[in-house]
């Protein structure tokens, strides 16, 4: 039951820390009200630890990288993993540089993530520990398609084992899984991609609802049906002369009038 992850965000409102870019931050926030859950961004190194101390999860999101955020990482991450706080990680452009590559690995050597999610690029640079991602985007070789599902859904898997966290892979089809199981989500519109920040949100969220609902993979899961029902309905009520940046609100103020019939009825996918 999927919708019963969004009703568990809007019961326990989960106070969620992110240290995340400077490029859609305020998004971040606002998706997680709109969610039901509470924002909180911290990026001094001084700062970072106490915060989370505070909180019930901490999303970390390399977009924008800089020295002094890459301490506040790894000083509130620590923190967070003494706690048993719920820890996520968003490799963003992992791939694209050493710098991202190398704080990624590094992260990852160094803290037990709840949830690493990113495209299909990132996954891949973190599984082989070097690639090649267009930016923070996916480069179309690596896109999810029909054709090769099957291939894609056994490399998430054997990526969440070797991790040992759940790992969450989105693009035109979504791969949520544990190790053993996955979600296969169809949720979401190709327009998605013209709006910065939809993976940074999702991030964002995904931290709430995995804090609050007691079945991790399933509220990861909800998390990306969420945000894709979310493309979908903001989509169907977008008007002549609305352009992305329209299409970025309406998006959040879909997540905003989410409820668990919504999403139960709304979400597209299959275990396998």
């Amino acid at each position: 039951m999927l919708g019963k992850a969004i009703d568990n965000v809007r019961t326990h409102t989960p106070l969620i820390h992110n240290i995340t870019n400077y490029v859609t931050v305020n998004d971040v926030a606002n998706v997680l009200l709109a969610c039901g859950g509470s924002p909180i961004m911290a990026d001094e190194p001084e700062d970072a630890a106490e915060i989370t101390t505070i909180c019930s999860g901490l999303n970390i999101n390399i977009g924008t990288l800089n020295k002094r955020t890459i301490e506040a990482m790894f000083a509130a991450g620590h923190r967070a993993q003494e706690l048993g706080h719920i820890l996520v990680l968003d490799p963003v452009g992992a791939g694209a540089s050493k710098l991202r590559t190398e704080t990624a690995l590094k992260l990852m050597q160094e803290l037990k993530f709840d949830v690493i999610r990113g495209n299909m690029s990132e996954i891949k640079t973190l599984a082989l520990g070097s690639g090649t991602t267009r930016g923070v985007d996916a480069d179309v070789s690596d896109a999810v398609t029909e054709q090769n599902l099957s291939a894609a859904v056994s490399f998430v898997k054997d990526f969440a084992r070797q991790a040992d966290c759940i790992a969450a892979v989105t693009g035109a089809i979504d791969l949520v899984s544990d190790g053993e199981t996955c979600y296969v989500i169809r949720n979401g519109r190709k327009e998605m991609g013209q709006v910065t920040g939809t993976g940074c949100q999702l991030s964002g969220i995904m931290a709430a609802f995995v804090a609050a609902h007691p079945d991790k993979l399933e509220a990861a899961a909800a998390a990306v049906a969420c945000m894709g029902l979310a493309g979908e309905i903001a989509w169907s009520r977008m008007e002549e002369g609305d352009g992305n940046s329209t299409y970025r609100n309406r998006i959040i103020d879909a997540i905003y009038n989410m409820d668990s019939e919504t999403l139960e009825r709304g979400a597209k996918y299959e275990i396998r």
